[in-house]
């Protein structure tokens, strides 16, 4: 594994002498615009080994893009080798349909120390609820960046992680929607505590992602990639690409259906991803 290859991999040329918040923050958002957060592997027969090693071969030689376990790994070991004070966190995110926190841990991501603050740098939440630059890890202080404000509140050592949403403007229909009722609501994302963690501690849960059914990734063939405005997401056959701040807090968003040869054109296209196995959206 070299640092050079993963940089070539995620375009980043810059000077990376000082381990440095500004430093952190251009190679993240290279990370995250080049780095798909995607499951296909699920849906083209292929397992996914959580070492370092297989991780650093399909997201870098193999220019794949991975789910957390994997992306934010390859960040974590990025993160060190640059010399950054970096450790590994576990989450338990937060299910919509079932308005409750996961029981299990089930989501990766990492803390950064710099000059005595710490910060969140989580490249491996993927679509409209990834952050665009690392976040400070302070209860209760609104958090503004492009893909909108995000914040942590801490309750009892028990930290919770959550964005403001914004509306969405569909050019097709005549009314502005929101994925919520009422406005101004808060997107609950996941909690997490500071206890250290190692990879080894979710490879229970690496493996019980790949037979379990009941899991949004089984269910659904998911690629997503954050851009210079906005992100392109391909859920099944649905590509939908997103325009932060359209208008004001109004984020543009454009859905197309697509046909199985459409699908691989697309992920080529937008993603830059050739699969070697078939998919099956």
């Amino acid at each position: 594994m070299n640092i050079q290859e993963y940089f070539a991999r995620i375009s980043y040329n810059d000077s990376h002498k000082d381990a440095d918040l500004q430093t952190l923050t251009v190679v993240f958002q290279h990370h995250i615009q080049a780095i798909p957060f995607e499951n296909l592997s699920m849906h083209c027969g292929e397992t996914i080994e959580l070492d370092l090693q297989s991780t650093y071969n399909k997201i870098v030689r193999k220019k794949r893009g991975g789910w957390c376990l994997e992306s934010n790994h390859l960040l974590f070991w990025a993160l060190q080798e640059l010399g950054y004070d970096v450790c590994i966190l576990g989450g338990n995110s937060y299910e919509p349909a079932e308005k409750a926190y996961t029981a299990e841990m089930n989501h990766i991501l990492l803390k950064v120390v710099i000059k005595g603050n710490s910060y969140i740098v989580d490249a491996g939440f993927g679509g409209a609820y990834q952050a665009w630059e690392p976040l400070m890890l302070i209860s209760g202080k609104d958090q503004p960046q492009i893909p909108g404000i995000f914040r942590f509140m801490e309750v009892d050592g028990t930290w919770y992680f959550e964005k403001v949403k914004r509306k969405h403007y569909i050019p097709e229909q005549s009314v502005a929607l929101t994925n919520t009722p009422e406005l101004g609501n808060i997107r609950k994302i996941y909690t997490f505590t500071l206890e250290p963690r190692h990879i080894n501690d979710f490879q229970e849960l690496n493996a019980y992602l790949q037979v379990s059914s009941d899991n949004i990734l089984q269910k659904k063939s998911i690629c997503s990639l954050q851009t210079t405005e906005g992100l392109y997401a391909l859920v099944g056959w649905t590509f939908t690409e997103i325009k932060y701040n359209y208008k004001e807090d109004m984020d543009l968003m454009q859905i197309t259906n697509l046909t199985d040869e459409e699908v691989e054109k697309t992920l080529k296209d937008k993603f830059n991803i050739v699969l070697e196995n078939k998919l099956t959206p």
